[in-house]
C-alpha cells in the first residue's frame, strides 16, 4: 500500500508548495481569496499611520511614511481587482464567506483597509499629491469604509448567530474583526474635521465619530469578554488561530487614538454648544486602557511563544501582529502628546520598534507563501459547526 500512496503525497506536496508561475490554470490563483487578504494593506497602512503620530522626530520619517502609504494604497488596489476577479471566476466559493464563522469576521478588513488609506493620504501622502487631492482621497475612502464598516459591525454578528449554532470553543480574536470598523472609523473621522466647514457640518462630524467610538467599544468588551472566557474554558485552540489573540489590542490602541485625536480635533465645534473640554477624556479612559492593553499584548505574546515552542504555521492571520500593534503606537503617541510623560514617549518609539520588525516577518512570509503557491489554496479553517 505504501508504494502506491507514496508517489501521490509526493504530488500533493508538490502542489501545494508550487510557484505561482506554474499554476495550472490562471484561475487557480484566484480561488479562494477571501476578505482576510485585506489584512496585508491593513498592517501595511497603519505603518504610515504610526510613524507620522510618533512623538518624536525620526531620520527619513516623512520618506517612510509616504513609502508605507504607497505600498498599502497600491496593496488596496491590487487586492480590490482580485476580489472582483475571484467573485467573477469563483462565485460559488466568494458566498460561502459570509456563512463561514472563521471567514465571515474578516469582512471587517476591507473597510479598515481602506480607512487606514485614507487617513495615511492626509498624514503622508498630502506631501505626494498636494493637501486638497489628499483631503478628496480621504473623504472619499472614510465614506466608504464608514458605511460598510458599520453594515458590516451588524451584519456579520447577525449572520452568526441566524446560522449554525455556534459554541464557545469557536470564540477566536478574529470574532473582533467585525466590530471595530467603527472605531477605526472614529479615529480617522477626527481628521477631517477641520476640513469641514465651521458649524453644523463640524458638529455633526464630530458627535458622529463619538457615537461610532461608543459603539465599536461596547461591541469590542462583549467580544473580548468570550474570548477571555474562551480560554480559560478552552485555552488557546488552534495553533494557526493563535495570532488572532493579537486582535485584542485593535480596540484598546485604536479607541486611545480615537480619544487622543478627538479631543484636540472635535473641541471647537463641541466647545461651542458644551462647556466640558473633550480633552479630560485623553486622561480619564486613555490611561487606564492602556494599563490594560499593555497586560493584553503580554498575555498575547506569552501565549504565541508558547504555542511557537510547539508548532506555529504560517497563516494570513499572522498579520494581527501588525494593524493591532500599530493601534498601540497611535495610542501611546497620542497620550505622550497629551500627558508629556517621557515614559509614553520611549515606550512609543519601542511599540514601533516592535511594528516595523513584525511588519517585515509577515510580509517576507506572505510574499514566499504567494510566490509558492501555499497561500493561495483552500485555506485551512475549522470545520463549521452541525446545525441544531
Amino acid at each position: 500500500m505504501s508504494t502506491i500512496t507514496a508517489p501521490l503525497t509526493a504530488l500533493a506536496s508538490r502542489r501545494r508548495h508550487r510557484p505561482l508561475a506554474e499554476l495550472q490554470r490562471p484561475a487557480d490563483a484566484f480561488a479562494h481569496i477571501g476578505p482576510n487578504w485585506f489584512a496585508s494593506a491593513m498592517g501595511t497602512g497603519i505603518l504610515a499611520t504610526a510613524v507620522t503620530l510618533l512623538p518624536v522626530r525620526l531620520p527619513g520619517q516623512a520618506t517612510f511614511a509616504l513609502a508605507a502609504w504607497l505600498l498599502a494604497a497600491t496593496l488596496l488596489v491590487a487586492l480590490a481587482a482580485v476580489t472582483a476577479i475571484h467573485w467573477i471566476r469563483h462565485p460559488g466559493v466568494a458566498r460561502t464567506h459570509h456563512r463561514n464563522p472563521a471567514m465571515a469576521p474578516f469582512y471587517g478588513a476591507p473597510p479598515m483597509a481602506m480607512l487606514t488609506v485614507g487617513a495615511g493620504a492626509l498624514l503622508a501622502g498630502s506631501t505626494l499629491v498636494g493637501t486638497g487631492p489628499a483631503v478628496a482621497i480621504d473623504e472619499v475612502l472614510w465614506s466608504l469604509g464608514t458605511v460598510s464598516g458599520l453594515l458590516c459591525t451588524i451584519a456579520i454578528p447577525y449572520l452568526m448567530v441566524t446560522g449554525p449554532d455556534l459554541t464557545l470553543e469557536q470564540v477566536n480574536g478574529s470574532w473582533l474583526m467585525a466590530v471595530v470598523p467603527p472605531m477605526v472609523s472614529a479615529a480617522t473621522g477626527a481628521g477631517l474635521i477641520a476640513h469641514l466647514p465651521a458649524g453644523q457640518d463640524r458638529l455633526a462630524l464630530a458627535l458622529s465619530c463619538y457615537a461610532m467610538f461608543g459603539i465599536s467599544l461596547l461591541a469590542s468588551m462583549i467580544v473580548l469578554g468570550l474570548v477571555i472566557a474562551r480560554l480559560g474554558r478552552h485555552g488557546p485552540g488552534q495553533a494557526r488561530l493563535v495570532p488572532t489573540m493579537w486582535i485584542g489590542l485593535g480596540p484598546l490602541g485604536q479607541s486611545i487614538t480615537a480619544v487622543g485625536l478627538l479631543s484636540t480635533a472635535a473641541a471647537p465645534a463641541i466647545g461651542a454648544v458644551h462647556t466640558s473640554d473633550p480633552r479630560d477624556l485623553v486622561l480619564v479612559y486613555g490611561i487606564p486602557v492602556w494599563g490594560f492593553a499593555v497586560v493584553w499584548l503580554a498575555l498575547a505574546a506569552a501565549i504565541t511563544i508558547h504555542t511557537a515552542r510547539r508548532r506555529l504555521p504560517f497563516a494570513l492571520t499572522w498579520w494581527s501582529f501588525t494593524f493591532p500593534v500599530g493601534t498601540m503606537v497611535t495610542g501611546t503617541s497620542q497620550l505622550s502628546d497629551a500627558l508629556g510623560a517621557q515614559f509614553l514617549t520611549v515606550s512609543a518609539v519601542a511599540l514601533f520598534g516592535l511594528l516595523v520588525a513584525g511588519w517585515v516577518m509577515v510580509a517576507a512570509r506572505t510574499a514566499g507563501g504567494v510566490w509558492s503557491g501555499a497561500l493561495l489554496e483552500a485555506p485551512v479553517i475549522a470545520p463549521p459547526p452541525a446545525a441544531s
